[in-house]
């Protein structure tokens, strides 16, 4: 687990990166990346045309429709949320719990961040009523709620909510003036996407809802990062943009011409990206259900994973064998299984939770293999769960929670 230095710390709590494919790079976005790589100049603020202009044809793929001037990108989702926060203003709200790198951006403007409970059958998305609650207890105290922001395939809980809880929340969180940023990033990595229903809320609100989808989740490598965003086609919306612009230039938070090339002929989508896309998607939803039966199987719990990358797990159950191994709270958890698995598990803690909550989450990734080579194996095998180096992970994994009965 990556961490920051106890000392000389400030009030930042930096959380962990997302789970990565560990996929090798697809040749041909290799090749588009390589051809651009004599640029010497970077994209202009927001992106030059092609690259918006992908964007544009990637969410009219999924019925929205927008213009090259609603469009802008970044260097990664992390500056792209900050320059939407800082260009908005206002409180912000999410749910409980939420992405880890949520919070920091928010804690960096200085801004008050709330946490609200996501419904029991899917994170991602506030409750509405405790959405309400929190807006009118906030607004007595004082504050200043302006934004939402939520995620329909989350990060942590691998969960992907349904249409109704979507628009109760939205319809809440409009009727009491607040903007609504989607984190849109695991969309394209539904486990079985024609069983799951996934509806932007942007479909319903085109003018109240910023979506914001990191092109890492499903499209590039993390070592290229490029997240866009797409605003309402409004003045306001606009006015937003720009003065989000204004905000990467001042970072000088452009994106990288070799990236921006590759970006973009990701998001025209050709047959090779979207079949690649397709293939780890249904890969990463057979091993998580793997992954989820075995930590069932201990006596902890966990909502069925639909979508990512990573599965989340409520370990609850077994605090007093935990406790017994001197693990009392999510960090001594995430510490423990941390060691035991030899990678990064991150607890609650870290998602907006409870530190007693004995909850965290955990990576797919590394039981496809140790190696690019050996997860692309899996990716091209017609029984990836028999392959020898799959079946030695998964029982290390089970083993971990075998301890824990």
């Amino acid at each position: 687990m990556r961490r920051t230095a106890p000392e000389g710390r400030g009030p930042v709590r930096y959380g962990p990166p997302a789970p990565e494919s560990g996929l090798p790079a697809l040749p041909e976005l290799t090749e588009a990346c390589a051809a651009a790589a004599g640029r010497t100049d970077p994209e202009p603020p927001g992106g030059g045309a092609v690259l918006r202009e992908a964007a544009c044809g990637y969410w009219s793929r999924r019925g929205l429709t927008d213009g090259l001037d609603d469009v802008a990108a970044a260097p990664g989702a992390q500056p792209l949320l900050l320059a939407l926060l800082a260009a908005h203003g206002g409180d912000v709200l999410m749910p409980r719990p939420c992405p880890a790198w949520w919070t920091p951006q928010a804690r960096l403007l200085g801004r008050p961040a709330y946490h609200v409970p996501a419904p029991a059958d899917a994170g991602g998305v506030p409750d509405p009523y405790a959405l309400l609650e929190t807006v009118r207890r906030v607004r007595a105290e004082g504050g200043d709620p302006r934004v939402l922001l939520l995620s329909l395939a989350d990060d942590p809980t691998a969960t992907v909510a349904p249409p109704e809880p979507v628009r109760a929340a939205c319809e809440a969180a409009i009727a009491e003036g607040l903007h609504i940023i989607s984190d849109e990033t695991w969309s394209d990595t539904l486990h079985r996407p024609h069983e799951t229903v996934l509806l932007s809320p942007a479909r319903m609100w085109p003018d109240e809802v910023t979506i914001v989808c990191d092109a890492v989740g499903s499209l590039l490598p993390a070592a290229w990062p490029m997240a866009v965003a797409r605003y309402p086609a409004t003045p306001a919306g606009s006015a937003l943009r720009a003065r989000t612009l204004d905000i990467l230039t001042a970072l000088g938070a452009f994106v990288a011409g070799p990236v921006a090339a590759a970006a973009a002929h990701a998001l025209d989508e050709p047959e090779a990206v979207t079949a690649r896309a397709r293939d780890a998607a249904t890969l990463y939803g057979r091993i998580a259900e793997a992954a989820h039966h075995t930590v069932l199987a201990a006596g902890a719990l966990a909502r069925p994973p639909r979508a990512g990358r990573h599965l989340y797990a409520d370990l609850g159950p077994l605090r007093p064998r935990l406790a017994a191994l001197g693990v009392t709270d999510s960090l001594e958890l995430e510490n423990h299984l941390g060691a035991r698995l030899g990678t990064d598990t991150p607890g609650g803690h870290r998602f907006g939770e409870e530190l007693g909550a004995l909850r965290v989450r955990l990576p797919t990734g590394p039981l496809l293999g140790a190696t690019p080579e050996q997860r692309q194996e899996s990716l091209t095998a017609a029984a990836p769960l028999e392959l020898p180096h799959v079946v030695r992970a998964l029982g290390d994994f089970a083993a971990a929670f075998d301890e824990l009965r």
